[in-house]
């Protein structure tokens, strides 16, 4: 069950905070909408890692369509050489 708080409860941010965990992020509400939401330091990373790779499988995904694809021979022949270098 998500953990949602009034943004009032910040006044006591101490136990805000104490209520965010890993895979447990507090969300904050302004005038009875969520606004905010409070994250372990882990799972931001994550997300942002998460983020950085789907950005570079689309960069990925473009280049094969604009430029063509590899067949998977030209793969293994590339690491091979990349291996014997």
């Amino acid at each position: 069950m998500p953990n949602i708080k009034p943004i009032s409860d910040l006044r006591n941010y101490s136990e805000v905070l104490r209520d965010v965990a890993v895979g447990a992020p507090v969300f904050l509400t302004k005038n009875g909408r969520g606004r905010y939401a409070i994250v372990d330091m882990q799972d931001y990373e994550k997300t942002q890692a998460t983020l950085r790779l789907l950005g570079e499988l689309a960069t990925g995904k473009k280049s094969g369509e604009e430029q063509g694809w590899f067949s998977s021979d030209d793969v293994k022949t590339h690491f091979r050489k990349k291996q014997h270098e």
